[in-house]
């Protein structure tokens, strides 16, 4: 058995109207759908998949390389890139598959 961890959430819009009764029921009903595991988890599943697909998304992205040859203390460039994702392919689109 393991030692319950409280957490907080703070509601920013709530479209639906949920009352705290109810939010709080959905969060707990959450927590027991986690994919990856068969007890029930301490955060709620879709901010788990969220930093999962971030954590993957990394590897997709292509780093721009800097060309400057650089100073001699070894300070970036105060010029900012914008990384782009890849087009995400249809048969993808529909998957979870960073799960």
């Amino acid at each position: 058995q393991g030692t319950s961890r409280p957490t907080h959430y703070h509601v920013l819009y709530d479209e639906n109207k949920f009352t705290a009764d109810q939010l709080q029921s959905l969060t707990n009903n959450l927590c027991y759908t986690y994919a990856r595991c068969t007890r029930s988890v301490s955060i709620v599943p879709p901010a788990y998949y969220a930093h999962l697909l971030a954590f993957r998304a990394r590897y997709y992205i292509s780093e721009v390389e800097n060309s400057d040859s650089g100073s001699a203390s070894g300070n970036r460039s105060a010029t900012n890139f914008v990384l782009t994702l890849p087009s995400i392919l249809e048969n993808v689109k529909e998957v979870m598959f960073y799960c």
